[in-house]
């Protein structure tokens, strides 16, 4: 199976993907330096992770604050090469968690369109990977430039 990532940053009222390539980081921490390396004036930073048919992520940094996490599928998440950029999403749940059990930061993309319900559904639905990124961008208003990416 394949793995998707991009990486996008909001200007105001516009999205940019930056070229990053979040598998060469060691850890979350890493990740999170490089991201806040983004000029973007405290805007949210988004890494989006897919792997085909299987499950998709989010981490986001918003300026100082600490990064924040979701998995759709955490145990399919922990046993990936990103495992160890997506840590904290497995952090509230069960080290023997279900395939399928989605987790993280459920309010990670509440003000950019998507809410916790809808990723809870999401995550019920068991939507493609590939479906589910396309509405968050949506709701966010990058999906032209997440297509584009593909």
């Amino acid at each position: 199976m394949s793995y998707f990532t991009a990486v996008l940053a909001r200007d105001r009222d516009k999205w940019r993907a930056h070229d990053v390539e979040a598998d060469r980081f060691a850890d979350l921490a890493e990740l999170t330096d490089e991201m806040r390396l983004i000029e973007n004036d405290e805007e949210p930073v988004l890494v989006l992770v897919e792997r085909e048919d299987a499950w998709w992520a989010v981490v986001r940094v918003d300026g100082d604050e600490d990064p924040r996490v979701f998995v759709s599928d955490v145990a399919g998440a922990r046993h990936s090469p990103y495992a160890t950029l997506l840590e904290p999403a497995g952090d509230e749940g069960d080290e023997d968690a279900a395939e399928g059990s989605c987790g993280g930061d459920f309010d990670v993309l509440a003000d950019l369109g998507t809410s916790p319900e809808r990723l809870r559904e999401m995550c019920e639905e068991s939507l493609i990977p590939m479906d589910a990124l396309a509405s968050v961008a949506e709701g966010a208003g990058f999906a032209e430039l997440l297509d584009s990416l593909r």
